[in-house]
């Protein structure tokens, strides 16, 4: 998803966690603290759940063999935000996917930019398999400790980065009393008081797609998921990330890609990539839901669910002509 900012704000841009992490806020002299308190948090987040450091909290779990280990408040939230969003999606979202990451050979971080990454390993055996599921992770938060089984690593990637970017969101605003959008790749969140009209975002996720306009209100958040970014190639298969837990293989892609309007990225995280793991059955589940969603097809149709935009929520869309200009106008 990309990221344009309207009217024009202070903003930062930088690579991190193989996307590109955007931050605007509405007074430009909180910029320079709004990235040092972003900066903190975000490396709070990669020390706490990254699977591609052996030096992570969640790397130190999935080592403790079954056994309760004590972790940071960090780990903590993101556990929970993780089993929250299983919870909703009647485990569609499901953390305890990280072990079949690992086995299909994605066990390092990738480039999210849609091309496919050579990977070389032995033999790859596709076998199909239900994951874990999340109701055997332990959360003892008095004790703070957390519980997995034996050989489970979390994967907490369709969670953590847009917990990452809610909290961002919400300690600039709360600490630097500013407006602030923070775009971690396809992960937007809002705090704060927003500019005349919402913040305006892109939704796009391959430059060829088409594109869309949104202008979000305060406190509203957007995330995308994709199963045309984060491929890798073993033994000359292609394979990508998101997975059915059902299976804890990549799912048959029925949708490009799915972006959710939610009151939290979290939130929204949790259901666009529900709609990538149902498939066809996505429209349904995100009525049932009652989220606001843009499906795009694997021929670049578009379905729109729960009033997709909607004005009466404050989340409104425009045409793609006015995306390319308003980009133009930024640049």
């Amino acid at each position: 998803m990309q990221m344009i900012s309207a009217p024009r704000g202070p903003a930062l841009e930088w690579a991190l966690w193989s996307t590109t992490m955007r931050l605007v806020t509405s007074e430009e002299r909180a910029l320079p603290a709004a990235k040092r308190l972003v900066d903190h948090e975000l490396q709070a987040v990669e020390l706490a759940a990254s699977r591609f450091r052996r030096d992570s909290e969640v790397s130190r779990l999935a080592r403790a063999g079954g056994r309760p280990v004590r972790v940071s408040p960090t780990l903590l939230a993101l556990a929970e935000a993780a089993v929250a969003a299983a919870v909703v999606t009647d485990g569609a979202c499901d953390p305890t996917v990280g072990t079949a990451l690992d086995r299909l050979g994605y066990g390092q971080d990738l480039e999210g930019a849609g091309r496919v990454v050579p990977l070389a390993r032995g033999t790859l055996r596709l076998v199909e398999r239900p994951a874990p599921g999340w109701r055997r992770i332990g959360i003892d938060r008095a004790a703070g400790t957390l519980t997995v089984p034996a050989d489970v690593t979390l994967d907490l990637g369709a969670t953590a980065k847009a917990w990452a970017a809610d909290r961002c969101a919400r300690v600039v605003a709360d600490q630097l009393g500013t407006g602030a959008l923070v775009s971690l790749g396809g992960d937007v969140a809002t705090a704060g008081p927003a500019p005349t009209g919402g913040w305006a975002v892109s939704v796009q996720d391959l430059p060829d797609d088409p594109a869309a306009l949104v202008a979000l209100p305060s406190g509203w958040a957007l995330a995308t998921s994709s199963t045309r970014k984060r491929r890798w190639r073993v033994e000359g298969r292609e394979l990508q990330h998101i997975l059915d837990p059902a299976t804890s293989l990549p799912v048959v892609p029925h949708w490009s890609s799915a972006t959710v309007a939610a009151r939290s990225c979290v939130l929204a995280n949790a259901w666009s990539t529900a709609a990538l793991v149902v498939g066809p059955h996505a429209p349904g589940l995100l009525a049932r839901a009652q989220v606001q969603a843009r499906l795009l097809g694997l021929r670049g149709d578009l379905t729109f669910v729960g009033g997709w935009p909607s004005a009466a929520e404050g989340v409104t869309e425009r045409q793609a002509g006015e995306v390319a200009r308003a980009a133009r106008a930024a640049s």
